[in-house]
């Protein structure tokens, strides 16, 4: 790779509970430089077997530059605080430093949700805002990222806020509408439930909905149907966000690597 690429360019890698994806990302515009490679997420996903899938994402693109990682978990410090939707034996790991150890490259972790929140503050549906912005990414759970005048606030999990007794996502996420067999009217219904007690509780100035719901051919199928003081936007990164996300939160590494 040449010296000018190394000063623009990240592998953002996303792990996710079907699959571990990840491309080469330009932090200037946000665009991914060449086709995703996608691994099925071992199982169980212990870390040994997830670091392998990355260690050959790695190998993939034959990258030698930084490398920034999404992970579904909270990620305190460096470690992995919570384990709801992965094995239990990464509590406690300092997953950018075991990605270092493993494919000898500078590496930077961060939760999911608020990968995809960065990517859209930097590049999508956030861009250029300074009040107070959420991001919710709704799919198998309801993920969240939260932005004060532009500074993200890590870590938050307002998917499960409680709405009448129910937890958020259990309520309104996407794997609900599946498993019950709902319309989409029938589901607008319960995530405008949702959003009641999001905007109650954090009165946001901006909503974006992220996550597979977001697609053009789906938002339109539901998004008339919901009503919100705060303005209520689809998300515009797609199945990017959480590579690009991922990318960004390790930019600060190209700096140490520049001659």
């Amino acid at each position: 790779m040449n010296a000018i690429k190394q000063k623009v360019e990240v592998l953002g890698i996303d792990v996710g509970g079907s699959g571990i994806k990840g491309a080469p990302v330009n932090i200037e515009s946000g665009e991914l430089v060449a086709e995703r490679e996608r691994i099925p997420t071992p199982q169980p996903a212990t870390p040994k077997a997830v670091l392998k899938v990355i260690k050959k994402i790695v190998a993939h693109f034959d990258w030698t530059g930084p490398i920034g990682c999404a992970f579904p978990a909270r990620i305190k410090h460096g470690a992995v605080a919570t384990a709801t939707n992965i094995s239990k034996d990464f509590l406690g790991v300092n997953l950018a430093s075991q990605i270092s150890d493993v494919t000898g490259l500078p590496a930077r972790a961060l939760n999911d949700a608020d990968a995809a929140g960065i990517a859209e503050m930097r590049f999508g549906a956030g861009r250029n805002r300074r009040d107070v912005v959420l991001l919710l990414t709704v799919g198998t759970g309801i993920g969240s990222a939260l932005f004060v005048d532009g500074t993200l606030v890590p870590n938050t999990e307002f998917g499960h806020f409680d709405v009448g007794g129910t937890n958020g996502e259990l309520l309104a996420s996407d794997r609900t509408r599946k498993k019950k067999e709902l319309s989409w009217k029938q589901w607008a219904k319960r995530l405008q439930k949702y959003l009641d007690r999001v905007e109650f509780l954090l009165a946001p100035d901006l909503i974006i909905v992220g996550g597979g719901v977001s697609r053009p051919d789906r938002a339109e199928l539901y998004f008339d149907r919901l009503e919100t003081s705060a303005e209520l936007v689809p998300a515009q990164m797609s199945n990017a966000a959480g590579i690009v996300g991922a990318a960004l939160c390790a930019e600060d590494l190209l700096a140490a690597r520049t001659p």
